[in-house]
């Protein structure tokens, strides 16, 4: 960072997990290391036990009631952002009355949203012939006979750049604006592009935040054909177990998190509680000529970008949030970038995984992740444990914290995420 560029702090945490909505109930499942893992309903997602990590008794009315209204045109991951927005806003304590609502911007990622099978339904049905369906969809028939049978609203129910849309509505937010679909990487991606922003003066506050689900009919069946998901014989909280000699998958969830960045200098004029300091981001995506990605490679690029920016060395990291998967091949690689990034200190160096309790929401799980790491610092001068890790790995020789929380007074944290297409991320903070 240059010495010109004004520090960038972390002044409110928008939740909504599947340990907690809220900061709260958030930080005191970290601390107790509660996991969100449950078989899921499979009318929910048509799978039979599947292991997943749902927000339970979420309800946006709650959330979002000066806009509704437009929960009618919000799909559920839409609402899950949107809420923790207003979450974080309310945290930070902001006095909307008193900002500049031109110097407000918002940088917001979501995945690709997809319609339930049954908002489909009706309308592709009038395109197939005969009264049983015997007859093949008939794509002439699709914008006569099949579209003006759909919802007349349905694409702004599922469009990833909503969140955004919705909470510049809800809040009034006049700067800048940007929405990005990097499925897990996003939440590092935010917070670096609102970095940037607020580093070159564009604005003074920025609501950077995520949002996915997989917990839904169509995704988790796109997760079951794309990717080891977990199983196993016991309970389903305990088949998430990233970095373990026994690790056979990843589990699906869903989730948002916010964070609302400010310019250190507009944050103390208002007397805001600052929670971290964004010292710097970095990205790298590798990919040999066939498609097939490095993550190693990626992730190590990415991390060292990450801490040139902050200008910082490896030596002056705490800990390690990592991407910890769960995959056999993904934990393997991310591993190995460490050690590439770290050498001979990855084996000492902390590392938690919160996926073992989080799931893996695609766009909404980094900024959770590293939300545990945030409270859990600030709350107990503790990284957060890893759930489920009982036998080390030859091939991820990490220090993972396990068993119970690690006390740590270096409170620099490299948050690290890839996607399963080799697009990395890492951030690094300095929890206040």
């Amino acid at each position: 960072m240059s010495a010109s560029q004004p520090p960038v702090v972390v002044t409110g945490l928008g939740i909504v997990s599947p340990v907690g909505i809220g900061v709260g109930p958030f930080a005191e499942s970290v601390a107790a290391g509660k996991s969100g893992v449950a078989f899921v309903d499979p009318a929910v997602t048509t799978i039979e036990n599947l292991a997943a990590a749902e927000v339970a008794d979420f309800n946006a009315k709650k959330y979002l009631k000066p806009i509704r209204k437009q929960l009618r045109v919000m799909c559920r991951e839409i609402q899950l952002g949107v809420a923790s927005a207003a979450l974080a806003l309310e945290e930070a304590g902001l006095d909307m009355e008193a900002i500049d609502h031109t110097r407000l911007g918002i940088d917001f990622a979501a995945n690709l949203m997809l319609s339930p099978p049954e908002v489909l339904s009706d309308a592709c049905w009038k395109c197939v012939p005969g009264e049983n369906g015997e007859a093949h969809f008939q794509f002439d028939d699709w914008g006569e006979t099949g579209l003006p049978a759909m919802e007349p609203l349905w694409l702004l129910k599922y469009l990833p750049n909503m969140p955004a849309c919705h909470i510049g509505i809800m809040v009034d937010a006049r700067g800048p604006s940007n929405s990005l679909t990097q499925d897990e990487a996003s939440g590092n991606l935010v917070l670096g592009e609102a970095n940037r922003i607020l580093r070159r003066g564009a604005a003074d506050m920025m609501i950077a935040g995520t949002t996915g689900t997989r917990v839904h009919p169509v995704k988790s069946m796109h997760a079951r054909l794309w990717d080891s998901l977990a199983k196993g014989d016991g309970a389903p909280e305990t088949w998430c177990r990233p970095f373990d000699r026994d690790r056979n998958g990843q589990v699906v969830a869903e989730g948002a998190c916010t964070f609302l960045l400010e310019t250190e200098e507009h944050a103390k004029a208002r007397g805001a509680t600052i929670l971290a300091r964004v010292l710097g981001t970095g990205a790298s995506c590798v990919a040999d000529t066939s498609g097939k990605p490095d993550d190693r490679l990626a992730i190590a690029h990415a991390v060292r970008a990450a801490l040139r920016v902050a200008d910082l060395s490896p030596e002056d990291v705490g800990h390690v949030n990592a991407h910890g998967l769960s995959d056999p091949a993904v934990d393997a690689a991310e591993a190995a970038a460490l050690h590439d990034v770290f050498g001979s200190r990855a084996s000492e160096i902390p590392v938690t995984a919160p996926k073992s309790f989080l799931g893996n929401a695609g766009s909404g799980c980094g900024l959770l992740e590293l939300a545990a790491s945030v409270v859990s610092m600030r709350t107990n001068a503790t990284v957060p444990r890893t759930l489920n890790y009982a036998n080390a790995d030859p091939d991820c020789p990490l220090n993972v914290v396990h068993g119970e929380p690690l006390p740590l007074d270096n409170r620099i944290v490299v948050n690290v995420d890839v996607t399963r297409v080799g697009q990395a991320s890492a951030a690094v903070l300095e929890i206040a």
